[in-house]
């Protein structure tokens, strides 16, 4: 996990800033082209699909941070 760290960092940043990007823009009425298809269903699943992509780029943020070796357990 360590060696992908940086990887996963960038993807996570990027999924977390297109998602907030997108429902702020998409509140003044300026949408993404190459994001178009995710409101073609509607609005509402539009705004879901967005605030997915935002907490899932988070997840994923906060999992390639974490340093899992050093949870050994209370004794």
């Amino acid at each position: 996990m360590n060696k992908n760290k940086g990887i996963l960092s960038i993807v996570g940043f990027t999924l977390t800033a297109l998602g907030i990007l997108s429902i702020v823009l998409s509140v003044v009425g300026v949408k993404f082209s190459f994001l178009s298809w995710i409101d073609a269903p509607g609005p509402l699943f539009g705004l879901v699909f967005k605030l997915i992509l935002a907490i899932a780029g988070i997840v994923i943020l906060y999992i390639a941070q974490s340093d899992f070796k050093g949870d050994e357990g209370i004794d």
